[in-house]
């Protein structure tokens, strides 16, 4: 995943001050219910000081959540959730906040509870009534002539984008398609205006503002055709297609002050990455006491069991293939890594990309009684409540790790990656994840772990990772799953 320094949010700027003026719009309106018509909210001082936190809140949390983002694409009812879920958390955060500073007596239950059910209202119809301008000023503008040159492949996922998203202000006049002579056909409900060999001549003699090309990795470039139009003055758009999978994020900048086509699976602004690392070294910090604890009570059983060290310290695969050491409470025998190869017949991954046994007996205290009964031991039950993994707060203080990622693998398991399993690694390996909440003790296929893991890049934000941290704690409750 990349960081991108541009910070995609500004795009929707005025939707975010419309966020925030509804809800001072709510709050005057609700002081007015609670004290009477002309009584001003900001003649309280009080008060003041709450329409500057939500203020402040509207816009922490639009940026950190990225809920502004396609916001001109949504439909009424998507639109209307994502609102009430913005307004939601606006006000859950402001009342944890005045509970925190003990200031919540300070102020009205009726203006606090009305003034979230008026931001919904407003904000819904603010943000409707501004949708429905913006879409009638750029109804009402002249299109820019856009000609398309693309390939088979590509051509007919281009015109549906263009069709789906009627904000970008081009009207396609015309199609070429580079890798054959497909001249006279409708595609889509456009056509075919020409072939690869005459295009040039056609942009130079037809009202052609712009030229749009989109050619998969599988096609040649029309390089011959970008140079002409080139010389005739053109504007030309490139689409970058991400490693022929469509699946990617695109954008240009500068690096070393040369201009660029960067793509990646997914890209992240520096806020986010920011608030994500500020909740890793609060998890970090909390972990490491917990692990401080853990090993006081668990440390002394462990040795009868199994003389040794207590911490276990192993090299795992980072991002992007960084080696690290990762810690954890040890619950294996010390031999634990030279038995592996000789219990790998009983491996339930069925593909052997991964290790996992219903019953292992490495671990500390199991072992089957002469009656066939397996009995579980200290081992067992660290594991199953995820008390091994505490030590691994000191990872997420050193940033190796976060709290929410990617299982990180052993030095074997990555030796054996194939190409599409290597975009595990595009981000910090977690503590837990999103095969973590989804039932790791049903998965035994490495491939739909890939891919639980490569969606979960994909789609990341914030609010994705509080989700699933969430859910991590049922899982652990409900013991789950623990390997």
């Amino acid at each position: 995943m990349y960081k991108r320094t541009e910070l995609s949010w500004m795009k929707h700027l005025d939707f975010i001050l419309l966020d925030v003026l509804s809800a001072q719009l709510a709050l005057v309106i609700s002081y007015w219910i609670r004290f009477g018509f002309g009584e001003w909210v900001y003649a309280n001082q009080d008060y003041t000081e709450l329409a500057v936190l939500v203020a402040l809140f509207c816009v922490l949390i639009a940026v950190a959540f990225n809920t502004m983002h396609d916001v001109l694409k949504r439909r009424r009812l998507v639109e209307f959730r994502q609102t009430m879920t913005q307004c939601v958390m606006v006000f859950a955060v402001q009342i944890v906040f005045l509970f925190s500073i003990k200031d919540s007596e300070k102020f009205s239950r009726v203006v606090l509870w009305s003034s979230l059910i008026g931001y919904v209202i407003i904000a819904s119809a603010t943000r409707a009534l501004w949708k429905h301008w913006l879409l009638k000023r750029y109804a009402a503008e002249d299109k820019h002539v856009l000609f398309l040159i693309a390939d088979s492949q590509t051509v007919e996922s281009v015109l549906r984008q263009f069709r789906s998203y009627p904000l970008e202000n081009f009207s396609i006049c015309g199609i070429v398609l580079v890798d054959r002579d497909a001249k006279g056909e409708v595609i889509e409900g456009v056509q075919v205006v020409t072939n690869l060999d005459e295009a040039a001549h056609y942009i130079c003699r037809e009202w052609i503002d712009e030229v749009f090309i989109s050619v998969s990795d599988a096609t040649p470039r029309p390089n011959e055709l970008i140079a002409r139009c080139e010389e005739m003055g053109v504007t030309i758009h490139l689409q970058m297609l991400s490693l022929g999978t469509g699946k990617g994020k695109q954008f240009v900048e500068k690096i070393a002050s040369i201009t660029v086509m960067t793509s990646s699976m997914n890209i992240a602004g520096p806020v986010q990455l920011m608030i994500k690392r500020v909740i890793d070294i609060f998890g970090g910090l909390l972990l490491s006491v917990l692990a401080l604890l853990a090993i006081a009570v668990f440390g002394p059983a462990i040795k009868r069991a199994s003389p040794g060290p207590i911490l276990y310290k192993q090299e795992r695969i980072g991002q992007n293939g960084r080696k690290f050491r990762m810690y954890k409470i040890r619950s294996m025998y010390l031999d634990a890594d030279a038995r592996k190869q000789e219990l790998m017949d009983q491996n339930i991954i069925s593909d052997g990309m991964m290790f996992k046994m219903d019953f292992d007996p490495r671990i500390i205290g199991n072992r089957v009684l002469e009656d066939g009964t397996r009995k579980r031991g200290v081992g067992d039950f660290i594991r199953r409540w995820s008390i091994d993994e505490f030590p691994q707060g000191l990872n997420l203080l050193k940033g190796d790790m976060s709290l929410v990622g990617t299982r990180p693998p052993t030095v074997d398991e990555w030796e054996r990656y194939e190409f599409h399993h290597r975009a595990r690694l595009a981000m910090k390996p977690g503590i837990t994840g999103m095969w973590q909440v989804q039932g790791r003790n049903k998965i035994t296929n490495f491939e739909e772990i890939t891919r639980l893991d490569t969606d979960y890049i994909a789609n990341w934000d914030i609010g994705l990772d509080i989700r699933i941290l969430f859910k991590t704690i049922v899982v652990v409750l409900q013991r789950k799953g623990a390997m």
